[in-house]
């Protein structure tokens, strides 16, 4: 049989005619593995494959849906003109005609309502050269307020509270390399075995040279199996579950008192709150066992070094962003971060979650992760952009926000790029039931997402084997990501569509790029000084070094592996402890008897946010074709379910149905289900539009929800 596959493969080989390698970088996880696409012609057809490249961050390895990245941008589907929805239906037109019909309505839409009545929706999937140029696309070509992106639902806690505990934001505060060495690890609310699998080796070696992993989740995953500690605490709970450990930090005295001291403010404040709380209160509201809280503060308050690890486990929920906090209080309590083997990291999801963040996508932020409210941040970027600084709108709203404006009709046109926010976003009706109220809806993308077939004009966009441009890893570091496959149809770069759709405004001069490098240059000088500082970074350099982690502040500057050594980022240089209440300033969904059971939600392996890419991959999608919901044996028996058999799930925003599947490792007070699909088993349509006051984050984690069997069953 081996003789005959060898035979085989042989002869496959003799009738390849032509290979052509190019060189890329996966679309999917933050991780961003360095690529390559093989492609070999034979006498009668093409074959493609990928293959990994070593580089800093994966050192050539690849996950399942990097192995098959490159089925969904050859797929047959992919839109390759732009679209016209005439009579309910979508043409073919030219790109004149897309570009005038653009200008048409822009310029009907705000003489009528004002500059503020379109809006922009970003992404984190897109490079660091579309997403600052989308920003100010938005605030010089539309001079509209009203921009934010679908990263708002991803990282926006933890950037929130890395800002106001350390006085910056980015990812990860060491370089991956020194994961292996630590010997103490928390993994709070992140599944890396399934949403990052080729992060996961770095915390395999740290376990065989003999780290203690404690990982933090209400279920059993790929993750908790390599843990020494699962703490399967009650969904929503992070935040009290760090008090618990805090408290016994404290008691025990594990504090480095001298770090304390001269590092931090607000640690005595910090200290009289959790003082007064009550560890049986604590276990009670997490359902940790209280032996098991001080287990996990001994090990990692006596160990020398340690890492905390966040991710959507903690951060999607109405306290997110205080539930980060509490995590980053426990390390700073100990002293565990500026040093070899010691920091915290948000293991951000998508491809430029880091990256998009800084340049200028968010309501509130302008390139180098400057505030649009600070009179100075404005004067230098109005300088760098050549307009007034009184032409440079204010802050506008969060994602969810926007939408809530235009279901109330303020905003009524929006421009939407490599997103599908009516699927993405909490209280999923409701936002496609906004959408259906605009006036004017234009979306790039790849293909006709759910959110896309509601627009008026899709126009074909450039996908990551295609289109050049950097991207910033979990860790900040920017990469180079190569693209030089062709290009079908007519097919435009996300920047060439913007640079276009300005021209025809009027705004040439302001966007007047003839490539991805031209605009990256403009991006350094933008961040320059400011705390996202790329302004030493170039592609030459990126190409040589195979990426730098920013801050990189010049030419000569290597960049920076480790942050706060000496100082935080506050102007005093201390990091800054806050008490984190219990109980959330927003409340949160509590199991009632109407609604019994937690839902909480997350990814699979073979699936990338709302499934628009790898449900286009026959590979990935033949793997998980439809949506599940994973609950407990008992509690199927206790409502009747048997194990694969379809499931009506309802919370008080709308109800859907999946098929159930049996697992032991999960709470039985708690159902989980993947967020990949859409319509009838979008999840999101259960969850609640309540949001984090501080980030604006929904809790997708924690919603309160009855099950029953979907076909009522009959006796005879």
């Amino acid at each position: 049989m081996t003789e005959m596959l060898l035979k085989y493969f042989r002869e496959q080989q003799k009738q390849v005619e032509t290979e052509r390698i190019y060189n890329t970088q996966c679309p999917y996880c933050s991780m961003q593995c360095k690529m390559q696409l093989v492609e070999q012609t034979h006498v009668k057809r093409k074959t493609y494959k990928t293959i990994g490249r070593d580089n800093p961050t994966s050192q050539g390895r690849l996950c399942i849906k990097g192995m098959n990245a490159h089925q969904h941008p050859l797929h047959k589907d992919r839109i390759q003109y732009p679209l016209l929805k005439v009579n309910g239906e979508f043409v073919k037109i030219s790109w004149r005609e897309a570009l005038d019909y653009i200008k048409e309505h822009v310029t009907e839409i705000q003489e009528k309502n004002g500059a503020d009545a379109l809006g922009v929706y970003g992404s984190a999937s897109i490079t660091n050269e579309e997403a600052y140029l989308l920003g100010k696309f938005a605030r010089v070509a539309l001079k509209t307020k009203y921009i934010d992106y679908n990263g708002r639902l991803c990282m926006s806690a933890a950037a929130s509270a890395a800002s106001k505990t350390f006085g910056m934001d980015r990812g990860f505060t060491n370089s991956l390399q020194e994961i292996p060495f630590t010997e103490c690890i928390m993994l709070a609310g992140t599944n890396i075995a399934e949403c990052q699998p080729t992060i996961m080796p770095y915390f395999e070696k740290a376990k065989e040279n003999g780290a203690f992993i404690i990982a933090i989740d209400p279920r059993e995953t790929g993750t908790t199996k390599i843990a020494d500690l699962h703490l399967k605490l009650k969904p929503g709970s992070d935040a009290a579950l760090a008090n618990g450990i805090l408290k016994v930090i404290i008691e025990e005295n594990y504090l480095d008192e001298r770090f304390l001291q001269e590092r931090v403010n607000g640690f005595e404040e910090v200290m009289q709150y959790v003082a007064s709380l009550e560890f049986s209160v604590i276990e009670e509201k997490t359902g940790v066992p209280l032996e098991k809280m001080y287990q996990a503060a001994r090990m990692f308050g006596q160990r020398e070094t340690g890492m905390i690890f966040t991710a959507r486990g903690v951060e999607q929920q109405t306290d997110g962003s205080a539930a980060v906090q509490n995590f980053l209080n426990i390390l700073l309590s100990v002293g565990k971060i500026g040093k070899p083997r010691c920091g915290y990291g948000a293991i951000t999801g998508q491809g430029n979650g880091q990256g998009a963040r800084e340049h200028g996508q968010k309501a509130d932020q302008l390139p180098g992760y400057r505030s649009i409210e600070n009179h100075e941040h404005r004067m230098y970027i109005a300088d760098v952009w050549n307009i007034e600084e009184k032409d440079l709108p204010r802050k506008g709203v969060s994602a969810y926000e926007m939408i809530e404006k235009i279901h109330d009709g303020e905003i009524k046109g929006l421009f939407l790029v490599c997103s599908n926010p009516t699927v993405s976003n909490p209280n999923a009706n409701f936002v496609k039931k906004a959408f259906e109220k605009l006036e004017f809806l234009v979306v790039a993308d790849l293909f006709e997402s759910e959110t896309a077939k509601l627009a008026n004009l899709i126009l074909p966009a450039s996908s990551y084997l295609e289109d050049e441009g950097t991207m910033t890893n979990v860790e900040g570091r920017v990469t180079l990501r190569e693209a030089s496959f062709p290009r079908r149809g007519e097919i435009k770069h996300d920047w060439e569509i913007l640079c276009e759709i300005a021209k025809v405004l009027g705004k040439e001069e302001y966007f007047s790029f003839s490539s991805a490098e031209e605009i990256f240059n403009e991006l350094r000088i933008a961040s320059k000084g400011g705390i996202a500082d790329y302004s030493g970074i170039t592609y030459e350099r990126l190409r040589a070094e195979k990426g730098i982690l920013w801050p990189c502040r010049s030419l000569t500057d290597k960049g920076t592996e480790r942050l706060f050594e000496t100082r935080f980022a506050h102007s005093d240089g201390k990091a800054m402890m806050v008490p984190v209440s219990n109980q959330a300033i927003v409340p949160k969904a509590k199991i009632t008897k109407k609604y019994p059971l937690y839902l909480t939600t997350g990814r699979v392996v073979s699936h990338y946010l709302t499934g628009v890419q790898t449900r286009k991959s026959a590979s990935l999608s033949a793997r998980n074709f439809e949506s599940f919901m994973e609950i407990h044996p008992s509690t199927a028996k206790k409502y009747e379910i048997s194990n694969q058999e379809l499931v009506q799930i309802e919370s008080s925003y709308g109800r859907i149905v999946v098929r159930s599947k049996f697992s032991e490792g999960i709470r039985p007070d708690t159902v989980f289900v993947p967020f990949h699909w859409a319509d009838s088993q979008n999840v999101n349509n259960l969850v609640s539009e309540k949001l984090d006051p501080a980030c604006k984050m929904p809790g997708f984690k924690v919603s309160a929800v009855n099950i029953s069997p979907s076909v009522k069953r009959s006796s005879y």
